[in-house]
């Protein structure tokens, strides 16, 4: 009789209390940081992949939202039609790491492709999600592409700011990890 295993990774675990501890404020506060969940869904396609991480993550994502507004107050006003849109919006992140998986070694030509790679997802998902918000929402009465175009202005750069930085210190901090214990394992082999 075979038994299912659940394996727990750690790497899992740990991008999920990322976004566990940043998503109750989509742009931070000076008590809060920013929400990082483009960057975790970007990382868990770059090193876990696997369709039930991607479903267990939204599933957080969304667990989150509900308690942020139903116990804790937050506003509701990013609430509306275009909500589902998250799910494109999350994928588009999933499958930029995934992609980014292809580079094996680490120099300058592959990070500089992988850091393509999070610009070009993050931009996508920036499109769906905002643009779907603008457009979906009504939020917006008597949306154009004039207003589109300035609500772009407004809030991609924070958007690819605060992804950028996230994805870059936690990659950072895992190739030092990975450093650290390849040097501790060399020693104690000598």
């Amino acid at each position: 009789m075979n038994s299912a295993q659940l394996t727990v990774k750690p790497g899992a675990v740990a991008l999920m209390a990322l976004m566990a501890a940043t998503r109750f404020h989509h742009f931070g506060s000076p008590f809060a940081l920013p929400d990082a969940s483009l960057a975790v869904f970007f990382l868990a396609g770059l090193w876990l992949g696997g369709r039930y991480l991607f479903a267990l993550l939204l599933a957080e994502a969304g667990l989150i939202d509900y308690l942020a507004i139903a116990q804790l107050g937050v506003s509701d006003y990013c609430i509306s039609a275009a909500y589902l849109f998250l799910v494109p919006t999350y994928a588009a992140m999933w499958w930029g790491g995934k992609w980014c998986r292809r580079f094996a070694a680490v120099n300058f030509n592959t990070l500089a492709q992988q850091a393509v790679a999070l610009v070009s997802a993050t931009s996508l998902a920036y499109l769906i999600s905002n643009g779907s918000f603008y457009w979906l929402s009504g939020k917006f009465a008597g949306g154009n592409w004039t207003g589109f175009l300035e609500s772009f202005a407004k809030y991609y750069p924070s958007y690819l700011q605060y992804t950028a930085i996230y994805a870059v210190t936690v990659f950072a901090l895992v190739a030092l990890g990975k450093n650290v214990l390849g040097q501790r394992a060399t020693q104690h082999t000598h």
